[in-house]
């Protein structure tokens, strides 16, 4: 990402427009800041990728240029700048941010920390959880019982591991990211009251396989990728 900032950035167009949208503005709002920037209307299919982005986005806009940028960490505040200006945005991903990651499916789990991108401390672990049991009745209830409490206490541990590595001094935590199915992940914030603490700090679940350490080492870098929408006229 820092490497196509710097390219666009060589650009002399004179009539590029760089807009910083954060997290939270409806489409008329968007819409109305470019206006205000004099940007030419924006193609339809560009609005809702940019308020469907739980962390805002950049548009540059101009002649050479025309893309959308949706960064992996929250845009502060909204901005026009004339040209094409990465600033904001190299200093967005420059930053080392003290992030959280717990990932979690019904079995295995990791739970590390990060200084930017640099994994700190970290556990990963599994739990014994039985399949679901196909035969009817009385038996059946006892299977589906003993199977929840063994969910029940697989989730707690996740919940005392991510204690042990993300319970930091109150404000040093900048974000949390989750990974695992979606319903695993509510599931174990409505056990854990430690990480409904942090609900103001997280950014959206992402999709990862069942947990090894490998998996937690890539999806380390995972969090830094932006994603660059290009617009080419036809």
């Amino acid at each position: 990402m820092l490497e196509f900032l710097g390219r666009i950035e060589k650009s002399t167009d004179t009539s590029a427009v760089s807009l910083y949208l954060p997290p939270g503005l409806a489409g008329q709002e968007i819409e109305d800041i470019a206006g205000d920037g004099g940007l030419e209307p924006i193609p339809d299919d560009l609005i809702p990728l940019a308020t469907g982005s739980r962390t805002g986005a950049t548009l540059f806009w101009g002649e050479e240029w025309k893309c959308l940028v949706l960064p992996p960490f929250p845009i502060g505040e909204k901005t026009i700048f004339t040209g094409y200006d990465g600033e904001p945005l190299r200093l967005l991903l420059e930053k080392d941010y003290k992030i959280g990651l717990v990932l979690v499916h019904l079995g295995s789990y990791a739970v590390g920390y990060c200084r930017g991108e640099k994994l700190v401390s970290s556990k990963v672990g599994t739990g014994l959880i039985h399949g679901r049991h196909k035969k009817g009745g009385s038996s059946q209830q006892r299977f589906q019982r003993r199977r929840e409490n063994q969910a029940n206490e697989f989730l707690d541990r996740v919940c005392s591991r991510a204690m042990e590595h993300l319970k930091l001094p109150e404000g040093e935590l900048d974000y949390v990211i989750y990974g695992g199915p979606r319903q695993t992940v509510l599931s174990l914030k409505k056990r854990c009251q430690f990480l409904q603490s942090l609900e103001d700090k997280e950014l959206p679940v992402i999709d990862v396989p069942t947990l090894r350490q490998p998996v937690l080492e890539k999806t380390v870098n995972r969090i830094w990728v932006s994603k660059i929408v290009e617009w080419v006229e036809g």
